[in-house]
């Protein structure tokens, strides 16, 4: 029998699956969510961070967010974007705008906080990124227009690290719309390809 894997988004549950999302063998999350709050446990092995929205670097680097319920269940921290990732997908050799300088420094103030409460954090790698928009088919003067979400990245992580024969992977509170840089169609289609594979399938 296969484990189960359940990937919690930010958008709003419908029922509470927090026994469900306790009894699950791996749990992810992202950012500090708080839609979900009250009805999926506690439980969170992974907690995922963007790297470049405002919103994100603006909580992540306060320190109450180390007192937030996600953070301090977490069992390691993902930097979904390696910070020099930033600026892989766009124009090649300019200098790095004002808004990936910041991503950067909120990269390095991320790692000093989640060390000093002890936690252990990975940063995915350039290619990762790189490869996520090629995956999503989001190419050309595309990826200059848009950008690819932290949930995208999380659950192509989580699948690229739990094999198929092994885990059962779950999703819920995902949307797929919210801020408009993302390409919410092309992950929508990559989420519903995963699905018809039976690689993925969704947690009502």
């Amino acid at each position: 029998m296969r484990k189960t894997a359940v990937i919690i988004g930010n958008g709003k549950l419908h029922r509470d699956l927090s026994e469900i999302v306790d009894s699950a063998e791996f749990t992810m999350r992202f950012d500090e969510p708080t839609a979900s709050a009250g009805m999926s446990g506690s439980r969170t092995n992974i907690l995922v961070l963007g790297a470049s929205g405002g919103t994100t670097q603006r909580g992540s680097a306060a320190p109450s967010f180390l007192e937030s319920t996600a953070f301090k269940a977490a069992e390691k921290i993902v930097l979904a974007c390696h910070p020099e990732s930033v600026r892989k997908p766009r124009r090649r050799l300019r200098s790095l705008s004002p808004r990936e300088r910041r991503a950067g420094d909120w990269v390095k103030r991320t790692i000093e906080l989640v060390g000093t409460a002890g936690k252990e954090v990975r940063i995915m790698p350039p290619q990762f990124y790189i490869d996520g928009y090629a995956e999503l088919g989001v190419t050309g003067c595309r990826i200059h227009q848009a950008s690819a979400s932290a949930g995208f990245f999380g659950i192509r992580y989580a699948l690229s690290t739990l094999p198929a024969c092994e885990w059962e992977v779950k999703l819920c509170g995902f949307s797929w719309e919210g801020a408009t840089r993302h390409s919410w169609p092309d992950e929508r289609r990559w989420v519903s390809d995963k699905i018809a594979s039976g690689r993925i399938s969704m947690l009502l």
